[in-house]
């Protein structure tokens, strides 16, 4: 029979046990039940967390979920989705920059400090563009694409375009490869040369191409596919 949250001893329960002995003292599932906040008359929040991660290899994989997955899952309604995405999303943005602080971009460690974590998880490419001033700040941060990168998908016309737009000075390119290693694909290197000419055309300087990982990053400019 299911043990429900009301039937546990007050030294069992999430809530408690975080009172007591701290919250890195709680499982994955104690946590994300705390979240969940309460069950049903048949199920316990415990029950209703360990049925959101019984599957995942790792509790990372929340990073992934979506709305509809959330609200498919048995004890899970709108509310307590909304609530569970929402934090998701911060825990997101503590382990990254806001661009509401100013960032400026001096080597290709900046990048990776600033992209990273956000993007290092994704299991499709995506195609982001770093948009700076004449000081290297960024100005604007936009995905342009998702999917495999290839110089079909990737438009300079319209990286370029939000480049006018934003009246940037130069821009960064960077996309993730989900396979976790960071070695450029003769795609990756066509992309790149071609956005550069382009850049070049237009004079707006296209300073870099990085590839994200699994926790490492390749420069295409520090492999001198950049001059």
């Amino acid at each position: 029979m299911t043990l429900l949250i009301k039937e546990m001893h007050d030294s069992d329960k999430p809530r408690e046990r975080l009172m007591n002995y701290g919250p890195d003292k709680l499982t994955n599932q104690e946590l994300l039940s705390i979240i969940i906040n309460t069950g049903n008359r048949e199920e316990s929040s415990i029950t209703v967390a360990n049925r959101i991660i019984k599957d995942m290899k790792t509790i990372r994989e929340l990073r992934g979920l979506t709305y509809q997955e959330l609200i498919s899952v048995k004890g899970i309604g709108e509310a307590k989705a909304i609530t569970i995405l929402a934090v998701i999303e911060l825990a997101i943005r503590m382990h990254t920059h806001s661009l509401e602080e100013d960032i400026f971009i001096k080597s290709p460690d900046d990048v990776s400090d600033l992209l990273m974590e956000k993007m290092r998880y994704f299991q499709q490419e995506h195609f982001v563009v770093l948009y700076l001033s004449t000081k290297n700040m960024v100005i604007h941060q936009e995905t342009m694409f998702k999917g495999s990168l290839n110089t079909s998908i990737v438009h300079p016309r319209e990286v370029y375009k939000e480049a006018v737009k934003r009246s940037a000075a130069a821009i960064i390119c960077v996309h993730n490869h989900p396979s976790g290693d960071p070695s450029p694909s003769r795609e990756d290197i066509e992309v790149t040369r071609r956005l550069h000419e382009c850049g070049e055309m237009i004079g707006v300087d296209f300073l870099d191409h990085i590839i994200i990982g699994s926790g490492k990053y390749i420069s295409l400019k520090e492999m001198n596919f950049i001059k």
